[in-house]
């Protein structure tokens, strides 16, 4: 793979230690750099410069009919959806308490520890809840609870550049401050990450059990990615904001109130982000020492493992 700028070599890579390839921006593919991609399965995607998924190109679908017929099916069986919903958030939610209670360990003269132990045990109550819920919707209501409980106190994670870095509530298309802006940014890049990872394993990244279906929408990767978005997306914003690796400066207001980064911040975020990825960690269900970047389709494998039903549960990721 060849890139070129303004008809100028910058860089040359073989193809196969590319993962895949994500253009932000006005970038052109030549068709046979597409065909070839195809080929060595390396999904393209296209993103606008502000992060907004556009489009994809992926060679034919790999993996067996049969997964994908069962995948289909439990997604039609209301108690197999409950049960994995279930778990998927159960792994969201003891990953958002590691995060607020790894900051009040490390930083609790900087930061309101009573509120942020506050909303830790709330989401802990939650948790204990899940397992008697008994249908999605319910699981849903409670993931949508102990959502509002983590970003009420998500301003508290931040520990310096308070003045400038502002978080009041989620918010996205647009979002409409610094934070959420970095937010919407890396969890775009989760979605293509853990995307890729569902369509290597052979399971149909639109069709999940948490999510609804929605034309258009990857809902299986959606699921998945709610397990990492605390400790992989979530973390990541935060250590850009305390360590000051991003200013203010760095981000634009648009007249429909969106707030837009930079060139050179994108491109600050997107390092940092393959830089983590890099990290190992130990994985608490295979008891390896893997990359970061390896757990989504360690997760994608073991959601085809239990589609399968080689294993009696889908094992969510829990942050240790």
């Amino acid at each position: 793979m060849v890139v070129e700028r303004e008809k100028q070599q910058v860089l040359q890579l073989p193809i196969h230690t590319i993962g895949s390839i994500v253009c932000f921006g006005n970038v052109l593919c030549s068709p046979f750099l597409l065909g070839f991609c195809a080929e060595r399965d390396v999904a393209v995607s296209f993103l606008s410069e502000h992060g907004r998924f556009l489009a994809a190109v992926r060679g034919p679908v790999s993996g067996n009919v049969l997964l994908r017929r069962q995948q289909y099916r439990m997604a039609d069986d209301d108690e197999a959806t409950r049960g994995i919903a279930a778990n998927v958030v159960s792994g969201k939610l003891a990953n958002c308490r590691v995060v607020m209670n790894r900051t009040i360990r490390d930083h609790a003269a900087k930061v309101n520890a009573g509120a942020l132990k506050d909303a830790s045990e709330k989401i802990g109550k939650i948790i204990e809840r899940i397992p008697r819920m008994t249908s999605t919707d319910e699981v849903r209501g409670l993931e949508g609870q102990a959502a509002a409980e983590y970003f009420r106190v998500f301003d508290h994670l931040i520990i310096e550049q308070k003045e400038d870095f502002i978080f009041t509530d989620r918010n996205r298309r647009p979002p409409l401050d610094e934070v959420n802006a970095l937010l919407s940014f890396v969890y775009t890049l989760l979605a293509h990450d853990v995307r890729s990872a569902l369509e290597t394993v052979g399971l149909d990244p639109a069709v999940g059990f948490l999510h609804r279906d929605r034309p258009g929408r990857p809902g299986l990767a959606l699921d998945l990615m709610e397990e990492f978005r605390p400790v992989i997306a979530d973390r990541l914003v935060l250590s850009l904001i305390n360590r000051r690796q991003l200013a203010k400066k760095d981000f634009t207001k648009a007249a429909n109130g969106a707030v837009i980064m930079d060139e050179a911040s994108r491109k600050t975020v997107l390092t940092e982000y393959q830089n983590r990825k890099q990290d190992e960690i130990q994985h608490p269900y295979i008891e390896e020492t893997v990359p970061i970047g390896l757990l989504f389709f360690i997760q994608a494998n073991l959601m085809a493992r239990y589609i399968r039903g080689d294993i009696d549960g889908y094992p969510p990721f829990f942050w240790r």
